[in-house]
């Protein structure tokens, strides 16, 4: 018979609870700040819903009334150099935060509040209302809220979308010396998300100092927890990561305090990461100004159970018991607290002429500028002022013939040796004398600290990476090993990094590099040979650069790292072998962001492309000898960076375009370029725009099969035969 030995965590799971001793020894000027906070939280909730319940607020009002106790009490140990990021339920972290940075010696409830909790609170109030004084110049609402001088970095629609970043605001912390910590607030439902337990272990592997703070509602929308999980005490997930783990009640303000303060220590003395869960109550349903109850999911003797243990009665209750308020004055405060909400909502309404006796509307000089709604989408590349910029007819520097996948190394060690901000990350960067492929060779022996090699989890390594770049201290370079990876990890590339800036109001720089390769021809089939440009061409908020050249790739790195906005840098296996002139020692120039690469002159036709394939149509042309052909290599192929002086002067010459790509017709790039040439240069085209494409399936591992799903020199001399009739 075999011998059974039960075994033990190695990290402790504790449960916390206050005892009357607590409440008694408690620091009084603590539990008036508690309650001034969660007072003027609950006060500003209610505001929210009564305008919602008017039609006044556009989108969802997830209101956080019955949650406070959780966010005051877990926020007032910080300060704030700390960070917090939330969910889309997060209204409550955002203000406890942004209070206790405009108000760090505490708020006291008798007294009238200060001009900055004022302003927190009518810039939050717009924000929601969607206004251009808000904190996000409108764009944010109720869903997104960041003010990152407060160290509030924002919170997320995207269930568990924020806990990556803020992974990565504690990597930066601990980084750059200090003690301070990451807070990321989730729910239930996040729970359950594969990109916050990768995040768990990641954070637990690298001891990051960032708490997981879960909200256990009990409900996600109108899921019971008990439904989807087989363990509902959601804490014990910190047990299989080896995480330090509290579960508290968070209708217990103090109880959430002082587990958060042990929790926080912890993190500060650099003992890694930890959980905190505390069991809270949403006393509305999922959105809007209605219970639970009245969509048939909860009863309301659950919820008249829950509100008997209201956090703001409860503090109310125990500043009575100890005599630091009266009745009167509990009830005094809250008359004031209401009449404040009251005046800041007249601040941003008027009378409605159109409407009923006693109706409302928003003041319409409120509303952002509609001419704002692209604005901030990217940056404007201020950080190029002063840059030195080089091309090839205009670099001094010395040249020889070098092997593209050597240059990639090199400069990527001259950036990091001269730049203490860079850092690289991704799976075995840090191995195999320079990742799968050589292209980071030399850089972990140079710079251990800032050369990460990850766990395989793209979702958590590049959400990390979102949050590092969010922070702005450091420049993440992330290496994706394969481009298919990017799917993996959409969320954060996609709704997340390319979002950001534009989201949170326009300000917030996003420096970050994702460095990938193309595949194709390498046999690796339909997982491993992805061209991403196509997906990436409508994505918001990305710049896309395409070397083909070692000599562009020096550049056009330098540029990606240089630039305040997130840069994916397409490369391809093909060109990794490839010997091209490049420089000898100068590693230093940036190529001017936006400008093509005329790699052969010509009149009959204009053909456009990018990475390997430009060589493939340079070959083309000369196989073919009879077309005349100006071969353009794109470099840049994000919409804002599209070179349409170069691309416009060709066809006004050739009045004849062809696009020549190398992957499926249907995430093809060319797919939009074709159609945005059609609509500014329709009158100079002779015919349409003409395309070469791979076919319409992925690659297979077969050779015989990849070759036909993609293109390369004899495609593009049939397109060039078809668009010429040669």
């Amino acid at each position: 018979m075999p011998t059974h030995r039960k075994l033990t965590a190695s990290s402790p799971w504790i449960e916390v609870t206050t005892t009357k001793a607590d409440w008694q020894a408690a620091d009084p000027q603590l539990l008036r700040s508690m309650f001034a906070q969660t007072l003027l939280i609950r006060t500003f909730e209610e505001r929210v819903l009564e305008l919602a319940g008017q039609g006044l607020i556009h989108g969802p009002a997830h209101s956080s009334i019955g949650q406070e106790g959780g966010a005051v009490g877990s926020i007032l140990p910080l300060t704030s150099q700390d960070f917090v990021n939330g969910s889309h339920r997060g209204h409550h972290q955002f203000l406890a935060k942004a209070l206790g940075h405009v108000a760090p010696d505490g708020i006291d409830p008798q007294r009238p509040v200060a001009p900055a909790v004022r302003e927190v609170l009518s810039r939050s109030l717009a924000e929601i209302c969607g206004l251009s004084r808000g904190f996000c110049r409108g764009r944010g609402g109720s869903m997104h809220l960041q003010w990152k001088e407060a160290g509030a970095m924002g919170t997320n629609a995207i269930v568990g979308g924020g806990v990556p970043q803020a992974a990565g605001f504690a990597w930066s912390a601990k980084q750059a010396g200090t003690d301070a910590v990451s807070v990321t607030y989730f729910g239930d439902g996040a729970v359950n998300i594969g990109s916050v337990l990768e995040t768990l272990n990641l954070a637990a592997a690298w001891r990051l100092p960032v708490c997981f703070f879960i909200e256990n509602n009990r409900y996600a929308v109108s899921t019971h927890v008990d439904e989807v999980t087989a363990e509902p005490r959601l804490s014990a997930r910190g047990l299989g990561f080896n995480v330090p783990s509290w579960r508290v009640d968070g209708m217990d303000p103090l109880a959430v305090h002082l587990a958060m303060t042990e929790a926080v220590a912890h993190m500060r003395a650099g003992a890694g990461p930890t959980i905190v869960e505390a069991e809270v109550y949403r006393y509305f349903h999922q959105n809007g100004p209605f219970p639970g109850s009245a969509f048939g999911y909860r009863s309301k003797a659950e919820e008249q159970e829950w509100r008997e243990r209201d956090p703001l009665a409860r503090l109310a209750e125990q500043l009575v018991a100890r005599r630091i308020l009266s009745s009167q004055d509990v009830e005094a405060c809250t008359e004031r607290a209401k009449r404040l909400m009251a005046d800041i909502g007249d601040e941003i309404l008027e009378s409605d002429p159109d409407g009923k006796p006693g109706q409302r509307r928003i003041k319409p000089e409120e509303w952002p500028d509609p001419a704002f709604r692209d604005v901030g989408v990217r940056g404007d590349l201020g950080e190029f002022t002063g840059a030195r910029t080089a091309d090839r007819d205009t670099f001094t520097g010395a040249t020889a013939q070098r092997k593209f996948i050597d240059v990639v190394a090199e400069v990527m060690r001259r950036r990091m040796d001269a730049d203490p901000s860079v850092v690289v990350l991704g799976e075995d960067v840090h191995r195999l004398k320079g990742g799968t492929n050589g292209a980071t060779r030399g850089l972990a022996e140079a710079h251990p600290d800032r050369v990460l090699g990850t766990p395989i989890s793209e979702n958590a390594f590049t959400g990390l990476a979102g949050g590092i770049a969010l922070d702005g201290r450091y420049v993440p370079v992330v290496e994706l090993m394969y481009a298919d990876f990017m799917w993996v990890a959409a969320d954060q590339i996609f709704n997340q990094i390319g979002k950001a800036r534009h989201m949170f109001g326009g300000d917030s720089d996003v420096p970050l590099v994702l460095r990938s390769k193309v595949a194709m021809g390498t046999g690796y089939g339909s997982q491993h040979s992805m061209d991403p440009a196509g997906i990436f061409a409508t994505a918001p908020g990305w710049r896309i650069v395409a070397p083909s050249t070692p000599f562009d790739y020096v550049g056009l790195m330098n540029s990606a790292l240089r630039c305040k906005d997130p840069v994916v840098v397409i490369e391809h296996v093909d060109l990794y072998g490839t010997v091209g002139e490049a420089p000898v020692d100068d590693f230093d120039y940036c190529l001017p962001v936006g400008k093509a690469a005329v790699r052969r002159t010509g009149r009959d036709i204009t053909v456009l492309s990018y990475l390997a394939m430009t060589g493939y149509a340079l070959e083309a042309v000369e196989q073919l000898g009879e077309v005349d052909a100006e071969v353009i290599d794109l470099r840049w192929l994000d919409r804002a960076s599209i070179d349409w002086d170069t691309i416009g002067a060709s066809i006004r010459k050739t009045n004849n375009v062809l696009i020549a790509e190398q992957g499926p017709i249907g995430t093809s790039y060319g797919s939009w370029l074709a159609d945005e040439i059609q609509r500014r240069f329709f009158d100079w085209l002779d015919q349409p725009v003409q395309r070469v494409t791979g076919a319409e399936a992925s690659p297979s591992i077969s050779k015989v099969l990849e070759r036909a799903a993609i293109a390369r020199t004899a495609e593009v001399v049939d397109g060039l035969q078809n668009a010429t009739g040669r």
